[in-house]
């Protein structure tokens, strides 16, 4: 229970930062301006439903995708690490990452008509550096999926959250104003790039030991091939019993 508690404190924060949906309050208003209300709440609520559903799928079925394409587990770790730090630095930077989309990718959303599926759900909400992080977090709860349930969780409450912040965004830019949502990603940003760091870590650990497992092995089958040597004494000569016998003849 401590585990999965200590689990679920590291996935909630490490999943909402790196979603960011306080981040994506100025590009949902430019995407979204001229919306009725109603139109706003239907775009949230899809785009959210659907980046859910993209990192729950993800996060559950990553060990199938780490076998399909040979990939171990320590490599996605610091690939994912380095994915996360590349978006942390953009948001202490308090700037737009383009990990999650390029300006272009930004535009081409504002003359959309539906911007609920691209660019919102994919890749602003659930990008890159989003999915990467969902599933090294499940890959360390373990293989037993009940063990990895706090990650699940932590998914759906961020999305839970983002849908709120997304639907009162006219209200969050009120309050906060640009000055105050510069500062929040810059908070966020660097929490999230310590969480980075750890991954980069614990995945370099995790290639160290996977170089030192097969050495170990070769040596252990080297061992067991060596043919083994025995050393063998020379006999002893039999006591001589001459003596004895020409006594006994003269006898």
């Amino acid at each position: 229970m401590a585990e999965q508690l200590s689990l679920f404190l590291v996935s909630l924060p490490a999943v909402l930062f790196v979603v960011d949906p306080v981040g994506l309050v100025p590009i949902f208003l430019a995407m979204t301006a001229g919306d009725s209300e109603e139109k706003i709440r239907n775009t949230a609520r899809r785009a959210c439903m659907v980046a859910c559903a993209l990192m729950l799928f993800f996060a559950v079925f990553g060990g199938v995708i780490f076998k399909v394409f040979g990939i171990s587990l320590g490599a996605f770790r610091v690939a994912g690490g380095i994915l996360l730090l590349i978006t942390a630095l953009d948001m202490l930077r308090a700037r737009p990452s383009e990990t999650r989309t390029t300006p272009s990718e930004t535009q081409e959303g504002v003359v959309k008509e539906d911007v609920a599926l691209v660019p919102l759900a994919m890749p602003l909400l659930a990008g890159p550096g989003a999915i990467a992080t969902s599933m090294v977090l499940m890959a360390r709860g373990g293989e037993d999926l009940l063990s990895a349930v706090p990650v699940l969780v932590a998914i759906v409450i961020t999305f839970l959250t983002s849908y709120f912040v997304l639907r009162a965004a006219g209200f969050v830019q009120r309050v906060l104003k640009q000055s105050g949502v510069a500062i929040l990603e810059r908070v966020m940003g660097l929490i999230l790039a310590a969480i980075a760091v750890q991954f980069i870590a614990d995945g370099g650990k995790d290639l160290l030991r996977e170089k030192e497992e097969p050495a170990a092995v070769s040596q252990m089958l080297e061992a067991t091939q060596t043919p083994l040597l025995f050393v063998t004494a020379p006999l002893a000569s039999p006591p001589s019993d001459s003596s004895s016998g020409a006594a006994r003849c003269a006898s």
